[in-house]
């Protein structure tokens, strides 16, 4: 039988007060919490499983709101998402929550998170994301980014930047999105990252290229070892990751 390992970390880094990124693995949810030891979770492959993290738009109230109203949605959602079309309508129905709760509590108006991840299914994995959060792939040929970023142009001369041009939520009145869905071959070879900005600003890609072939046969080492690479980059974000593999 084939089964799903999910080595996950959620951490504050070095300059943020609190941590406003959130995280699920198919019905487990972490939410807001620090830990810098990675947890490691073992899923069967016999439902559709969704892992993703959520970024809180900083600068603006209640994003850690934002982004667990996300991941608890999916995480109820999760095991039905059976097709490009049903995890399309999920990521519609986690825009729709993080503005209908805004609209209850004006304290949140304009809250909103990114979202990034993947739907493992029998023989395909669905990378998706709205925002600036990423889904990597990284394969025995190098690290390929599968997600699409939803950023502006960026300046001559920048790697990263910190506008994106959508969200789940974030706007005073409702916007719908256009998430990003993006099919691939389900392989025993390959790993899944999906991480929030707080790994990839900080961290090049060439860096997390090495240390994941470093650590190739440890994916508890490997989370370990990118949180690191952040921290010792200056931490200047939330960073949350999930490393993702499919054995059998």
């Amino acid at each position: 039988m084939r089964y799903v390992t999910v080595t996950a970390l959620s951490h504050t880094g070095l300059i943020r007060d609190h941590n406003e990124d959130s995280l699920v693995a198919g019905p487990w949810t972490l939410c807001g919490t620090v830990t810098e030891n990675p947890q490691t979770l073992v899923f069967p492959l016999v439902h559709p499983l969704v892992i993703a993290v959520a970024d809180g738009m900083g600068g603006q109230p209640g994003g850690e709101v934002a982004s667990e109203l996300t991941v608890r949605q999916l995480s109820v959602l999760g095991a039905t998402l059976n097709s490009e079309d049903a995890l399309r309508h999920a990521l519609h129905v986690c825009n729709e929550a993080v503005y209908a709760a805004a609209e209850r509590n004006p304290a949140l108006t304009t809250m909103g998170t990114t979202v990034a991840g993947v739907l493992v299914l029998p023989e395909t994995v669905l990378a998706f994301n709205v925002g600036d959060s990423k889904v990597l792939s990284a394969t025995p040929t190098g690290l390929h980014q599968l997600s699409v970023d939803d950023s502006p142009p960026l300046a001559p001369g920048r790697r990263t930047t910190s506008l994106i041009t959508q969200s789940l939520g974030g706007a005073t009145t409702f916007t719908p999105v256009t998430p990003h869905i993006t099919p691939t071959p389900l392989s025993l070879t390959d790993r899944y990252l999906a991480c929030t900005d707080g790994l990839t600003d900080p961290v090049p890609e060439e860096a997390l290229d090495e240390l994941l072939q470093a650590h190739g046969g440890n994916n508890g080492k490997a989370a370990f070892e990118l949180w690191k690479a952040a921290i010792e980059a200056g931490g200047p974000d939330n960073i949350t990751l999930a490393l993702v593999e499919i054995g059998e």
